[in-house]
C-alpha cells in the first residue's frame, strides 16, 4: 500500500536508501508511468523502497500567480491515485512556497537526497531541472552522484508515434478538443468532476434532461458536443455532453451540461466525474428548438455508438 508523506519531516526511517524520482507529474501520463514503473522494478530488485517526490501546489502557481488560468491536468488526489497504480511504495508531497522556491539545487541534493534520504539511485526525465533558478539538471545530478555515491539514470524522451509525450502536449490536445488523442497519451480518459447545480430546464423541455455542473478544473476542452462516460456514486453511465453556449436560445453564457443515457432521477447536489471520449461536433445555431431537438437525437445515437465500441475495446483489453 502506497504511503503519502505530506512534508520532508514526515518521511519515515525505512525510506532511507530509497530509489527516487522527482517531478511535478501533472497528468501522470505514459512517460511518467514509464519512469515510475521502472523505478518500482529497480527498487524491488535492489530490495529498496521506491519514492516519488512531487510538489503541491504546482510551482508555477506560486512563482507566476498572475498567469491564469492554471491548466492542470490532474488534481493532487488524482495524481496520487495514478501514482499508486504504478505500484510505488511512497510519495512525498513537498508543500511549495516562496520560501521553498529559494532552496538551491545544492541544498536539495546534499541536505535532502544525501543526508536525509541517503538515496541509492535517482531516475529523472531527460529535461528535468530543479532548485532555485532551475540550477539543477541531469548533469549536475550525475556529478553529485559520483561525489556522494548514488546512481543517476536519465530517461530519454518517451514517444507515441512521432510525438514526445509531455504534460504541455496533453494540455494543448485537450484545449483543442482532441480528447481522443489525449486519452492515448494519458493512458486513460481525461476527466473533469463537479457538483450538479440547477439549470434553466431547456434540456428537459426538449426531451433530453441534462445535469449542469460547475467544473472543478480550469483545463476544459473547447465548446462543442462530446461523447463521455460519467461516474455517479460508483456507477458509470454513457453520456452526451455539451460545453459552451446556447446560440439557438440566444444564450451565450458558459454551460457544462451532461445528458446521461438510460438514467432517470434527480442529480442535483451530486458530484459527477466526466471522462471525455471523443468530440462529436462544434456548437451550431439552429433555426428552431425543434431542429435542435432533432440534432440532439442524432448526437445521442452517435455518442451511444462510440461509447459501446469503447466498452467493447476495454473488455477485450481486460
Amino acid at each position: 500500500m502506497m504511503i503519502v508523506f505530506r512534508g520532508i519531516e514526515d518521511i519515515s526511517e525505512d525510506f532511507r536508501g530509497s530509489f527516487v524520482t522527482i517531478g511535478n507529474f501533472d497528468g501522470v501520463h505514459l512517460s511518467h508511468q514509464f519512469i515510475c514503473t521502472k523505478l518500482v522494478a529497480e527498487a524491488k530488485e535492489a530490495g529498496a523502497k521506491s519514492l516519488v517526490i512531487t510538489f503541491e501546489p504546482h510551482p508555477k502557481m506560486i512563482l507566476h500567480p498572475a498567469i491564469r488560468p492554471f491548466y492542470l491536468i490532474t488534481t493532487l488526489e488524482e495524481k496520487l491515485k495514478a501514482l499508486g497504480k504504478c505500484g510505488v511504495d511512497g510519495v512525498l508531497v513537498i508543500p511549495f512556497t516562496m520560501e521553498y522556491s529559494r532552496v538551491t539545487a545544492e541544498q536539495f541534493v546534499h541536505e535532502f537526497l544525501g543526508q536525509k534520504l541517503a538515496i541509492q539511485k535517482i531516475i529523472v526525465g531527460h529535461d528535468y531541472a530543479f532548485g532555485r533558478g532551475k540550477q539543477g539538471n541531469s548533469d549536475y545530478l550525475i556529478s553529485c552522484g559520483r561525489e556522494m555515491g548514488f546512481a543517476v539514470e536519465v530517461v530519454d524522451a518517451f514517444k507515441v508515434g512521432n510525438d514526445i509525450i509531455s504534460s504541455t502536449l496533453v494540455r494543448n490536445l485537450i484545449l483543442k478538443g482532441h480528447v481522443k488523442a489525449a486519452t492515448t497519451l494519458l493512458g486513460r480518459y481525461y476527466n473533469v468532476a463537479g457538483i450538479v447545480v440547477s439549470g434553466k430546464g431547456r434540456g428537459a423541455g426538449l426531451g433530453f434532461p441534462t445535469a449542469n455542473i460547475e467544473p472543478e478544473k480550469e483545463l476544459l476542452p473547447p465548446a462543442g458536443i462530446y461523447a463521455a462516460f460519467v461516474d455517479v456514486e460508483g456507477k458509470r453511465y454513457q453520456a452526451a455532453l455539451n460545453i459552451g453556449e446556447k446560440p439557438t436560445f440566444g444564450d451565450y453564457s458558459f454551460t457544462f451540461e451532461i445528458y446521461l443515457l438510460d438514467f432517470a432521477g434527480d442529480l442535483r447536489g451530486k458530484r459527477l466525474n466526466t471522462r471525455f471520449v471523443e468530440k462529436l461536433r462544434d456548437i451550431i445555431k439552429f433555426d428552431s428548438p425543434e431542429r435542435l431537438k432533432q440534432q440532439i437525437a442524432v448526437d445521442v445515437e452517435k455518442a451511444k455508438s462510440i461509447l459501446l465500441e469503447e466498452i467493447r475495446k476495454n473488455i477485450k483489453k481486460n
